[in-house]
């Protein structure tokens, strides 16, 4: 037991370079401002997170203390805490105001779209999350207004922050595909049903872009068989993962299995399959921000160094100091 705890504390006792969560702390940060000025552009604001009574479309209560304490959805809470979200999503884009404004974006925006806890989506829990853990880590170390401030320079050298928040972040986007993929037990995600699910998504006007009728031509249907496999099959094997991050971090020990993950990075197949499911969304369906956070999360999926690497190859990043 003893050996367990003294694992646990190495592992918590970890910090790595800022950069890593400063970059997934202006992609959440930008993704707030989408979530809620698409609400704003649409007209919606108004209509879904407002009581009837001044106005919205249903008697809202709302299930958040804060809103709660502001007196309920009405028009005037709604239309002060819409315009307070926007500019809190600003100040965790540009990192000011350390964590107290990651702590108040995180309430603002839950008291927002918790207005309406009916249509509220899973990507709003991961926008909220993500801002409670880069709260917990500290994220306006570097690349901010913060690190301007204390050492004049955007991008502060040295500066390190707690690793456990990222890994956190990383086993939060794990639990979100490998639950989601665990959930589709319907016969259209099967053979069953003839890997038909993506199909009849694409024949339900709520979500899609454009007309999908084209789909139901023999070589789009056979496309859409096979995306709907290889996604149901992605989802389910994200679990995968952390047998994939325990094998490199544990690279002294024997096994096939780490001897594998420690040639090839599976992380990159992972994820390019990930990037294509979601601009393949993006482009084709309206699901609200779920593809951006879930794009954002990505970040986290590498070490801080190895995003710098890339940087530097592509003349994105500075090389280091000597």
């Amino acid at each position: 037991m003893s050996r367990i705890w003294r694992a646990f504390v190495a592992l918590v006792d970890r910090r790595e370079p800022a950069e890593g969560l400063a970059l997934f702390r202006i992609a959440i940060g930008l993704v707030m401002i989408y979530s809620i000025a698409s609400m704003v552009g649409a007209g919606l604001d108004r209509v879904l997170w407002v009581d009837a009574a001044d106005g919205g479309m249903q008697a809202l209560r709302g299930d958040h203390w804060l809103l709660a304490a502001l007196g309920g959805p009405s028009a005037a809470v709604i239309g002060a805490l819409v315009p307070v979200g926007l500019v809190l999503g600003g100040l965790v884009v540009a990192g000011a105001g350390g964590r107290l404004t990651l702590l108040a974006a995180a309430q603002v925006y839950a008291a927002i779209v918790r207005a309406n806890p009916t249509i509220i989506g899973g990507y709003d829990h991961l926008i909220t999350n993500a801002l409670w853990l880069l709260f917990l880590a500290g994220a306006t170390a570097t690349l901010s207004v913060d690190s301007r401030l204390r050492s004049g320079r955007w991008r502060r050298p040295g500066a390190m922050i707690a690793a456990w928040p990222r890994y956190l972040a990383v086993f939060q986007l794990i639990v979100v595909y490998t639950t989601t993929g665990l959930n589709k037990l319907g016969v259209p995600w099967t053979p069953a049903g003839d890997f038909s699910a993506l199909y009849w998504v694409y024949q339900e006007p709520t979500w899609r872009r454009f007309d999908m009728t084209f789909s139901a031509e023999p070589f789009p249907y056979f496309v859409l068989q096979v995306a709907t496999a290889v996604t149901w099959f992605w989802e389910v094997s994200a679990v995968l993962l952390l047998l994939f991050f325990y094998f490199r971090a544990t690279p002294r020990r024997s096994g096939r299995l780490r001897a594998l993950a420690l040639r090839w990075d599976f992380r990159l197949g992972f994820v390019a399959v990930g990037v294509a499911l979601h601009v393949g969304i993006l482009l084709t369906l309206n699901v609200g921000p779920f593809s951006w956070v879930s794009l954002a999360y990505y970040l986290c999926f590498f070490h801080p160094d190895e995003l710098a690497a890339w940087g530097r190859r592509r003349g994105l990043a500075a090389r280091p100091s000597p």
